[in-house]
Formats: structure tokens, C-alpha cells, sequence
């Protein structure tokens, strides 16, 4: 019984830990303990900006993931007409909770 308990679970984790885990997007590879990185998704010739707007989404186990990470929820958000450059971050944590959000920085 103890047998068959032992390898029912390294069967379950193994499957949790392979499939359904919680990732986002990233410029390297995603840690598998910890990834938190930025980066850059679009520029404009703009010269200024003074307004900054964010939006977000979340995954929790790879079961559920929710939110709007759009560069246009952004800019509502920061009350944004002009877009100056859009940046993004990404944050994972164990595979069981990831965050994407988008930057947006304008008039």
C-alpha cells in the first residue's frame, strides 16, 4: 500500500510539474523557481511623455488565469491618446503563480 501511495505521488508531481505550469512571457528562458525579467515590446519617435498606464493578467497553477494585459487597457488606464514607447514585465514564481504586465508611456 505504502509502494503504490509513493508512486501515486511521484506520478502526481511530476505531471504538476510538467504540464499546466504557470509561465509568461520572457526575452530567456523561464526559471523554474523564479523568473522576473523586462523588456522592451515597441518605440515611437515621440519625444516626451507624463503619462504612464498599466494592465495586467495572472495565471495561478496553469488552471486559471485571468485579466487584460492589453496595450490598449494600459492606455486607458493611464489616460493615454499618444504612445511614446511600450515596455513589459514578467514575474513567475515555483510555476504556481505568473504575472504579465504591460507598460505604456505617453501623452
Amino acid at each position: 500500500m505504502k509502494k503504490n501511495l509513493t508512486f501515486f505521488l511521484i506520478i502526481s508531481f511530476s505531471a504538476l510539474v510538467l504540464t499546466g505550469c504557470a509561465f509568461v512571457a520572457s526575452p530567456v528562458s523561464n526559471g523554474m523557481i523564479y523568473t522576473g525579467v523586462s523588456g522592451p515590446v515597441a518605440a515611437t519617435a515621440g519625444d516626451t511623455y507624463s503619462k504612464v498606464g498599466e494592465s495586467s493578467c495572472i495565471a495561478v497553477l496553469g488552471i486559471v488565469s485571468a485579466g487584460d494585459a492589453s496595450i490598449n487597457a494600459a492606455m486607458k488606464k493611464g489616460g493615454i491618446t499618444k504612445i511614446h514607447h511600450v515596455d513589459y514585465k514578467s514575474t513567475s514564481i515555483l510555476c504556481l503563480f505568473a504575472k504579465f504586465t504591460t507598460i505604456v508611456y505617453g501623452e
